[in-house]
């Protein structure tokens, strides 16, 4: 894949490279603010808001009273609001329907950049040495992000007693963003490498870093979906255990891995000492190399987000705190990847 980008990137104007890396750039932060309005979202209860699928129509915000009576209306019907919000005023409910409604503006917007974009580099001709599938790809993983998304919101709308979207969907619609995010970003470094040759290094370690890492994320997901993160507040204990009690329930099988709060915040923990321990593996391993492979930026995000995460923790997980944690955990991924592409390079290509 990375070499039919590199020999474009000499075939190519410079023009061209600037406005396909500055497009893939401009993508890249809005799937990131996209995450970080879709964690707010989580946070605040709001995904459940807009209780109706409408990818055109309902772009447009509600405009008069009687819309926003309407749409509450819709919203009463929801076992959310039946068994955690009733009596909840038709202010509150504006309150959370803009997060819901920001969150879904935003990928409508993301996908529109895609679009115009693919278009105006093919009427350019830019679109040569396959980069016209990597992009259509990258409009599909869009595309399917949106459906998935609505899978989720489904899941607590209609005949449920959930109050809600199942923590499952949830993960998987964040690790589909995360994805996006990480493909976004391989095709904007393969724009700004040059063509590599020779034998290739080894780079096992930072790979199964960057794959944990990802596993991390996943769990995370699940916790914010359970609201885990303001159950156990104590460090390093959890409720004076270091197995919490209710870790593992035996009439919910597997379902302990997804829905339980106590095994989700306790994995969450246990994939976070992991993550430090294969990360001083990986300095003790690559110690000769970590500026050449991008390791530093790593192991500095990796605890600034180890700090943050156990202070995020002790306060409850309130929403700035919250959100900062879930940023950071995205730029570690990053990071991580950056490290991948680096530290994977031919010898007589790195630097």
């Amino acid at each position: 894949m990375n070499e039919n980008i590199h020999s474009a990137r000499h075939t190519f104007s410079p023009t061209a490279v600037f406005w396909m890396r500055a497009w893939l750039v401009l993508l890249g932060v809005l799937v990131y603010a996209m995450i970080l309005v879709g964690g707010a979202t989580r946070l605040t209860d709001s995904g459940l808001s807009i209780t109706e699928w409408k990818p055109i129509s309902g772009a447009l915000p509600p405009i008069s009273q009687e819309d926003w009576k309407a749409l509450f209306e819709l919203y009463k019907q929801t076992a959310e609001y039946k068994f955690q919000n009733a009596g909840m005023s038709l202010q509150e409910f504006e309150f959370i329907y803009w997060w819901e409604w920001s969150h879904r503006f935003l990928g409508r917007f993301v996908g529109l950049v895609a679009v115009v974009g693919l278009i105006a580099f093919a009427v350019k001709g830019w679109l040569k040495n396959g980069l016209v599938w990597k992009f259509l790809f990258l409009i599909f993983l869009g595309g399917l992000q949106g459906a998935i998304g609505w899978w989720m919101v489904a899941s607590g709308i209609g005949e449920t007693t959930r109050v809600d979207v199942a923590p499952y969907r949830l993960m998987t619609h964040f690790c589909l963003a995360l994805v996006i995010i990480c493909y976004t970003v391989w095709l904007w470094m393969d724009f700004s490498d040059g063509a590599s040759k020779g034998a290739k290094q080894k780079n096992t370690i930072v790979i199964c870093f960057f794959l944990l890492v990802f596993l991390q994320m996943a769990v995370g997901a699940l916790v914010a979906g359970l609201d885990a993160g303001r159950t156990y507040t104590d460090w390093p204990l959890m409720d004076g255990d270091i197995v919490p009690a209710g870790y593992w329930s035996l009439e919910m099988g597997l379902r302990n891995l997804f829905e339980n709060v106590a095994t989700t915040q306790f994995n969450h923990r246990m994939v976070a000492y992991l993550i430090c321990v294969v990360a001083a593996v990986m300095f003790v391993i690559r110690r000769g190399s970590i500026r050449k492979d991008g390791l530093m930026p790593v192991f500095i995000l990796v605890g600034l987000q180890i700090v943050w995460g156990i202070g995020t923790l002790l306060m409850a997980a309130p929403l700035p705190l919250a959100l900062i944690h879930q940023g950071l955990g995205v730029l570690v991924l990053l990071a991580a990847l950056r490290a991948v592409k680096r530290s994977g390079r031919s010898y007589s290509s790195a630097s």
